[in-house]
């Protein structure tokens, strides 16, 4: 039947009037609605991108389900920043060409539609809603998708979302409640989603300039040493800053990560051969990681203090890019506008399901930060 309709309002047209006024304010806009990497990518990764550019698998069609370079890379990766051996627990995985459009298919690929039921946090990035309208299947919003009883027994549950370090909230949960919604799902017969494009990025204190990796569904003592009925997303659009590479990938389940394999070959969803070795090459570089996660942690330690001093009841988050905070008039289009004459643009909570909030990214230059942090204590 093709894709069905979707409607939301995650539409950023919607934005446009605000940055229109946020032009015209002394010293112009600075925009820290959308979380895209700004930063170098690392030199390790232009190098193999480079040496790779005339290689067999660039000149020739790329392979779908990853280069052997690749797939070691990806598994040692996982099992020394995740704690997971792929071998251990019997997952597979296969590359997909960012983790947007692995969200937004996946539903799809699953073969879920008219009748069977989504579940996602209340709270959360609105592509999970996109992808599970598009394939005709109905959303169920959580307010606490760590409470399993608050979904076990909707009738039709088919997937659960589950998105920790979590966009826009920040909010990590602990590998016992990560284990809890695995133990429940595999009850009702339906599959964990797990998107953990920000998994390397916690904040435990705040100040630690060391990766401190949040719990992966994946590792042992969560999905109980066994892949089946679990699938991890994960990307190097920020770790790396490379979203414009567009490397990411789905792990888990064999039975469901192999179908798409082939889904994907026929479709011609495949990472390009020279963005592969670039891929394999991020994953052995720790070094660059370690230098962003630095970055990110000065940038929103300095956003939180600029945004405490403006009235904002704001807080180092527990994970991810952003300040979540709510909205000082109670609704978040007014203070875009209050912000917008300031020259500040922030992200719309209504896009996340929350429209009295605000998110604010800290995927900007140090002296953007620094700019706003200026503006707000004006």
């Amino acid at each position: 039947m093709g894709f069905y309709r979707f409607d939301s309002p995650y539409d950023w047209n919607r934005v446009a009037p605000y940055k229109e006024t946020a032009k015209n304010a002394p010293g112009g806009m600075i925009d820290l609605s959308v979380g895209s990497p700004v930063d170098p990518v690392p030199a390790s990764v232009q190098r193999a991108l480079a040496d790779s550019s005339d290689a067999p698998n660039a000149h020739g069609y790329p392979t779908v389900a990853g280069t052997e370079s690749l797939r070691k890379a990806v598994r040692e990766w996982f099992r020394g920043n995740r704690g997971v051996d792929f071998e251990a627990i019997g997952a597979d995985f296969v590359p997909t060409v960012g983790s947007k459009e692995a969200v937004a298919l996946m539903a799809s690929l699953l073969h879920f539609g008219p009748g069977d039921v989504i579940v996602q946090p209340e709270v959360s990035y609105p592509t999970y809603d996109i992808g599970t309208q598009l394939a005709g299947a109905e959303t169920y919003k959580a307010v606490d998708i760590a409470d399993v009883d608050s979904w076990r027994s909707v009738p039709g549950v088919k997937a659960i979302w589950v998105n920790f370090p979590c966009n826009p909230t920040g909010e990590v949960l602990s590998a016992s409640q990560l284990h809890g919604i695995v133990v429940a799902a595999r009850e009702i017969g339906a599959v964990v989603l797990s998107d953990e494009c920000y998994g390397l990025f916690t904040w435990a204190d705040g100040t630690d300039a060391e990766p401190s990796p949040a719990p992966c569904m994946l590792q042992p003592d969560v999905c109980d040493g066994s892949a089946k009925d679990v699938l991890v997303l994960y990307s190097l659009s920020k770790q790396s800053n490379m979203a414009g590479y567009r490397t990411a990938l789905i792990a888990g389940d064999p039975e469901l990560v192999r179908p798409m394999t082939v889904y994907r070959k026929q479709i011609g969803e495949i990472i390009p051969g020279p963005v592969q070795a670039a891929m394999a090459a991020a994953l052995h570089d720790s070094d660059s990681v370690r230098i962003q996660h630095a970055r990110y942690a000065k940038r929103l330690h300095q956003l939180v203090e600029g945004l405490c001093a403006y009235g904002y009841d704001a807080h180092m988050p527990q994970g991810a890019l952003y300040v979540w905070v709510r909205a000082k008039s109670g609704d978040c289009w007014q203070d875009m506008a209050d912000l917008a004459r300031l020259g500040i643009i922030a992200s719309p909570g209504e896009f996340y399901g929350a429209p009295t909030h605000l998110r604010f990214s800290a995927t900007a230059p140090d002296a953007s930060i620094a700019e706003v942090d200026a503006r707000l204590r004006g």
